[in-house]
């Protein structure tokens, strides 16, 4: 660990092939979420910097040192990545924990899915995507998928490696050149991840890396005319002003938002898998998770079974430094974001709900000096409450009751959210029949969370605009062109000579 804390100590930028600090100098200290401790400092980034991103970026492009390879040899360059990405392992899954307070055994699987992601685009970029039409003679019509160009790419805090593999890969497969941004609160890992880069030998200038504020950095990722696409994922209120900064110069963009996702557990189901799927569907992550299923919708009739069944597993869960392997849930990510978690459960007994367990910082056991929260549960909520209606992004679950399934399907779509939901029943039609009423985009039947690289991932409404992962992950991060050949070249006669 010390030794890991010693590579750390000092993080740097990476542009046009170089490592830099930030034109101004100025630096910002990164913490460790499990007990306040500052693990390194990081570059805060200028305007200038991103200008001097975007423009390798761009001459990179322009110039197709990436673009104008075989997608054999880009993809060449993505399973190298990907095997560096399994070498490091270890390393990668400290420094996540270390960065982020998620536990090993999360930060693990994150890993694996990063190097499967990179794996899994190295493929998809080899095979056939074009299409030929039969038009009227003498014409040959094709379709044709080329790069947007320069991709501005912005993650959130929460899955630090993993949402930078998410747009990188698609990106970097696509023949796309990259400036991104990875957040000013987890930029350890990140920054690991472009040292791979340069180890496998990335030409110059195709992927950059800068480090700062949102409004700073961020802001003129999106604003700068040579950029050509901006992905964001994070927040639904920064994702509007990124959308709208955007429109000045028409970029593409794609906005993975937030969610109020529900869960929702018919009388019909398995108990003890709902119970123990609506856990992981919260408290995975410490409930920091876009997808988490923070409000848990129960028939009546076993409503008040499964709020007590809930409530005792919940209060088993050991809650501690995620580097410790016992530890089942880990800390929040700050303490600015510890603050809100723990304002909102203020809020929620400001407007009647009543806790059936938790709603406390946790101080005691050596923990008083990390971001810790206990397991928390709400009910007597009702619709309208700010804590049904808002995304807290922490350890905080709201637990509803309905009759039937109209009044389930109205509840679980009644918010500005549908990025996912679950549904817990062991009658198949019933299952299908709600999941196609949910405006959800991503959906389980008796089972919450699990994703893959194949499928794609976005949500409707606020939620966001796009899709990650798949073959839509990579459509994303592409131009459609239209191409038509004349095959009897001679005059059109249109005008009279």
């Amino acid at each position: 660990m010390v030794e890991l804390k010693n590579r750390i100590a000092k993080l740097k930028m990476f542009i046009n092939g170089e490592w830099k600090d930030s034109e101004n100098k100025e630096t910002r200290p990164v913490i460790n979420p499990a007990n306040g401790e500052v693990i390194s400092h990081a570059p805060e980034g200028t305007i200038a910097d991103a200008r001097a991103a975007i423009y390798a970026a761009r001459k990179a492009f322009d110039e197709g040192v990436w673009s104008g390879l075989p997608a054999q040899e880009r993809a060449s360059y993505l399973f190298k990545i990907a095997d560096k990405i399994d070498e490091y392992a270890d390393e990668l899954t400290h420094l996540e924990t270390m960065d982020n307070g998620k536990t090993l055994r999360e930060a693990g699987f994150d890993v694996g899915d990063a190097a499967a992601c990179f794996r899994y685009y190295a493929g998809l970029i080899t095979k056939p995507d074009g299409y030929t039409y039969h038009v009227a003679d003498p014409v040959q019509a094709m379709v044709v998928r080329e790069p947007v160009g320069v991709c501005g790419l912005i993650v959130p805090w929460n899955y630090p490696l993993l949402m930078s593999v998410w747009k990188i890969a698609p990106s970097l497969a696509a023949g796309n050149t990259i400036v991104f941004k990875p957040s000013e609160v987890t930029p350890v890992t990140p920054k690991k991840l472009f040292e791979i880069f340069e180890e496998v030998g990335l030409p110059k200038g195709v992927a950059n890396m800068v480090m700062g504020a949102g409004p700073v950095v961020g802001n003129e990722i999106a604003s700068h005319p040579e950029v050509d696409m901006v992905s964001f994922t994070g927040g639904t209120k920064t994702g509007k002003h990124i959308m709208k900064t955007a429109a000045d110069t028409m970029k593409k963009v794609s906005l993975e938002l937030g969610g109020k996702s529900p869960n929702i557990i018919f009388a019909d189901a398995d108990f003890e898998t709902a119970v123990d799927y609506a856990l992981f569907g919260i408290y995975a992550g410490a409930g920091q998770v876009c997808s988490a299923g923070s409000r848990i919708l129960v028939e009546e009739t076993i409503y008040d079974q499964f709020v007590a069944r809930f409530a005792e597993r919940a209060k088993q869960i050991k809650v501690g430094p995620g580097n410790d392997p016992s530890t089942e849930m880990g800390p929040l990510v700050s303490k600015e974001h510890l603050d809100k978690v723990l304002r909102y459960i203020e809020l929620g007994k400001q407007e009647g709900a009543t806790i059936a367990c938790g709603g406390n910082r946790i101080v005691s056991g050596g923990l008083d000096k990390g971001y810790f929260v206990e397991p928390t549960v709400f009910v007597d909520v009702k619709q309208e409450m700010r804590i049904v209606q808002e995304e807290i992004f922490g350890p905080v679950v709201v637990i509803q009751k309905f009759k039937d399934e109209k009044e389930a399907i109205k509840l679980a779509n009644g918010t500005v959210y549908g990025l996912a939901g679950g549904v817990f029943t062991n009658d198949g039609a019933k299952g299908l029949r709600v999941i196609k009423k949910l405006r959800s985009g991503i959906t389980w039947v008796n089972s919450y969370h699990p994703t893959y690289n194949e499928a794609p991932w976005g949500g409707y409404k606020q939620s966001g605009i796009g899709r990650s992962l798949g073959t839509f992950g990579l459509e994303e991060f592409q131009e459609i062109k239209q191409i038509n050949i004349n095959l009897q070249v001679e005059p059109i006669g249109w005008f009279s000579n």
